[in-house]
């Protein structure tokens, strides 16, 4: 079972991404509620919109939103993601597991607890 989300990326004083869904069951649904908060989500901090501009990237599964308040004009990007461990495709959820004790880091992206916790 894939776990598909939406996330926001955006620079506030430090760089910040924050969940704006989480726990999609498939990437349609991701896809989904990303264009569903193309217009409504909101950067959480005051902000008063007078106007909203998105942008779409190439590949279709990202996207910019400018926001223009009263005084300051935000961005963000959205977009969707998987979590690998739980990945449909064969491939990168074997990318994604470690073998039992191996004291060697594997490859790739990693998703796993640390020895220890």
């Amino acid at each position: 079972m894939g776990n598909w989300g939406v996330i926001a990326e955006y620079y506030s004083d430090v760089y910040r991404t924050e969940f704006v869904r989480r726990g999609l069951e498939t990437k349609l649904q991701a896809l989904e509620a990303l264009r569903a908060a193309l217009f409504t989500y909101v950067p959480s901090k005051n902000l008063v919109e007078k106007r909203r501009r998105v942008y779409r990237f190439a590949d279709q599964e990202t996207y910019l939103v400018v926001i223009k308040g009263k005084l300051t004009q935000w961005e963000c990007t959205l977009r969707i993601a998987e979590l690998i461990s739980d990945s449909t495709d064969p491939d990168v959820a074997e990318q994604a597991r470690m073998d039992g004790g191996a004291a060697e880091v594997a490859e790739g992206p990693q998703d796993r607890i640390p020895p220890g916790y």
